[in-house]
């Protein structure tokens, strides 16, 4: 059974008048944490689209920025899409439920800010209200101001992003400490472990664009070092 098949049944439990929020508490366990995770992209990336006026911006064509959508499961893509935008909870509710629900790993809230980033830029600008909503999801996550920036400056493409903050990394740190983080990343990265967080494997490319960023990042410093 797809993914979108999965989302789509996971929907049928909502009955008239239930917000699409409400969804998040019929997937607590694994193995439909799948199917929450690419719904809060969607949902989140929903209200994302209010935050910077272009409701109207593809959804299919931002969200192939994470997920693998096949043309016959577009239509249930769009469902989620708009089933959010039309919903009355706001964004901070989205995020509050969601953070509950991944409170246990967060990692996985990293990986949602990475396709909420993705989706950010997929018409390749960087509003600045999209900069309030992501910087203030972070916040309901839990997330350090150095976890939010090495995202963002792997995504908003004004400057070289920061090898250090890449790899969440103080200025200052060793090249035994740069060598450290790689390899711990390089390992949270590895298909096998986003799985087991939950990440579908229909979002395979959050973790190849992640990759080439943290390898990127570590042979930048190992190369100024050398």
């Amino acid at each position: 059974m797809s993914l979108w098949t999965r989302i789509t049944d996971a929907l049928a439990v909502l009955t008239a008048g239930q917000p699409l929020s409400d969804v998040f508490e019929h997937l607590r366990n694994p193995p439909e944490r799948s199917v929450a995770f690419a719904i809060a992209v969607i949902g989140l990336g929903a209200k994302m689209a209010k935050a910077d006026g272009l409701v109207t911006r593809d959804e299919v064509t931002a969200f192939r920025e994470v997920f693998t959508i096949p043309k016959s499961e577009e239509k249930n893509a769009a469902r989620i899409f708009n089933l959010a935008r039309q919903d009355v909870a706001g964004f901070e509710e989205y995020a509050a439920r969601i953070n509950t629900m991944f409170s246990d790993n967060q990692s996985v809230l990293c990986d949602l800010m990475e396709g909420l980033f993705y989706v950010a830029m997929a018409d390749g600008d960087y509003h600045p209200n999209e900069d309030m909503f992501l910087e203030r999801v972070a916040q309901i996550f839990g997330l350090s101001d150095r976890q939010f920036n090495g995202l963002k400056t792997r995504f908003v493409p004004d400057a070289e992003p920061d090898p250090y903050q890449v790899l969440g990394l103080s200025d200052d740190a060793s090249i035994e400490q740069a060598r450290a983080a790689w390899r711990q990343l390089v390992r949270e990265t590895h298909p096998d472990r986003l799985a087991a967080r939950g990440v579908p494997v229909e979002a395979v490319k959050i973790a190849e664009k992640r990759l080439i960023a943290i390898n990127h990042a570590w042979e930048k410093i190992n190369s100024v070092d050398a």
